[in-house]
Order: structure tokens, then C-alpha cells, then sequence
């Protein structure tokens, strides 16, 4: 991308714009332009968004969730945009600014920050990225902690206790301490703000599905049978995660 353009990413579309084209876009698709350019300064961000089917998140009763409804602070689960890959949605409370971030090969992106009314609602992937620990209906060795465990365990951040690795949800969880080499993929949320639902619509970041079905194939395959690695599509089902798993290791 040339010092002379820009990447303006809307759900469904990316595009590239000279600077003059640009302020005129963004007087028309101002909520989409401004977090991108802000996060990144734009110029230097090269690792794009990845499109996945757009996925309605839904209660356990099967009506759109709620983006108000959701608890401040808790730990809700769903599942995009694979039937095994695990995501965790979070209200944090307060605002969460656009960051610029970048993988483990130094490839930077612009996370937009937070959706919804207050723009505090975030969701990354529940993968941590060292060891791919992730929550089970069994257990669960990586959450959002409202309140430290124990010493040296921060408040408020999204903790691996396989190795004790920390994000930070608040800054598109990028990593604060710990072995892990890089943010947690981010899942790019839309916002209808009349009905204040939530559509999933892709991934930001560096994706670990391939690693993940690898690693927990056999695992996989006895939880979820052959649709493990089937693409969500339609709608999700966000729960509590005290409610999708039987024990939350907290550490």
C-alpha cells in the first residue's frame, strides 16, 4: 500500500482510497473509516481482516442476543466460525479504544475497538496463543478475570493458567506477561444499534485454526464428531461460561 493511500475495511468490503477520496468516503461510512485509520495511522497496518459467513449471536433460547443484556465483566462463550473453535465475548464496562497491534511475524493490524452502545463490547478468539489452550465443556484454564486470583495475576485481563500467560482485553489482547508470542485473534463484531444485536462477520489478527485442529484432533473429533471443523453459519449461541463449563480453573 503506497504513503499516498489508505485500506478502509467495512463489513463485507475492503477498499483503497487516495487521501482526497478518502475524506469524502468517510463523510458517507464515517463509523467504518475513522476506527481504522485512528487504530493504524492506516499507512503502516498490512495484516487484512479475514471474512467469515456473517453469524447472529443468539440467547440460549434461540432470540438475538441482547448487547445491553450482556453482564459487565463476565465471561460469555460462543462458537465461530468453526463448530469447535471457541470465542469469548465480553462487556467490559468502559470504552475500548482502537489499538494497533501485530503478530508474531511483525505483521501489524488495526484492531477497531469496542462495539455497541458504550463501544465496550469486545470478542477474541478463546485459543490461547502459546500452548492453544482453550475452554472445554469439561474445564477451562483461560478466562477474563474480573478480580486477580492470586498474586501476580492482574485484574481484569484474559489469563492462561497453562503458563500464565496475560491479554489484555481493553487493547485487543495484546499480551501483558507470559510465554505467549502474540494477541489473541480478534472477532470482528457488527453492531445493528436499533435492534442492539451483534452479527460475528470475520477475524482479525493471527488465526491458530489450523495448529488447534491439529493439535486436538482426536479430542475434537469425540466431542463434535466430523462437524468439528464445519463453518457456523446462520447464528451462535453465546452462554455464560460458568454455564458451558463445568470447571473454570482459577489460578
Amino acid at each position: 500500500m503506497g504513503l499516498g493511500t489508505v485500506r478502509c475495511t467495512y463489513p463485507g468490503e475492503a477498499f483503497l482510497l487516495d487521501r482526497r477520496s478518502f475524506i469524502e468516503s468517510c463523510g458517507i461510512k464515517a463509523a467504518a473509516c475513522v476506527p481504522a485509520l485512528t487504530a493504524a495511522s492506516a499507512l503502516g497496518a498490512h495484516a487484512n481482516p479475514k471474512a467469515y459467513a456473517r453469524v447472529l449471536l443468539v440467547d440460549e433460547q434461540g432470540q438475538p442476543l441482547r448487547a445491553g443484556a450482556l453482564k459487565p465483566q463476565t465471561n460469555y462463550v460462543f462458537h465461530y466460525p468453526y463448530e469447535a473453535t471457541p470465542v469469548f465475548l465480553l462487556d467490559l464496562g468502559k470504552p475500548a479504544s482502537p489499538q494497533t497491534l501485530s503478530t508474531r511475524s511483525r505483521e501489524a493490524y488495526a484492531w477497531p475497538g469496542g462495539v455497541g452502545a458504550k463501544r465496550s463490547v469486545v470478542a477474541f478468539s478463546a485459543i490461547c496463543t502459546h500452548q492453544l489452550a482453550y475452554p472445554t465443556r469439561e474445564v477451562s484454564f483461560i478466562s477474563f478475570r474480573k478480580t486477580r486470583a492470586q498474586r501476580g495475576v492482574q485484574d481484569n485481563l484474559i489469563h492462561c493458567c497453562a503458563e500464565h500467560s496475560q491479554y489484555d482485553p481493553s487493547r485487543g489482547a495484546e499480551v501483558l506477561s507470559g510465554p505467549a508470542p502474540q494477541p489473541l485473534c480478534a472477532v470482528l463484531l457488527a453492531y445493528e444499534t436499533k435492534a442492539d444485536t451483534l452479527t460475528a462477520y470475520g477475524t482479525l489478527g493471527s488465526e491458530l485454526f489450523d495448529a488447534f485442529f491439529l493439535k486436538y484432533e482426536v479430542k475434537l473429533g469425540l466431542d463434535a464428531g466430523p462437524k468439528a471443523k464445519n463453518a457456523v453459519t446462520g447464528q451462535a449461541v453465546v452462554r455464560e461460561l460458568d454455564n458451558f463449563c463445568r470447571n473454570a480453573i482459577q489460578c
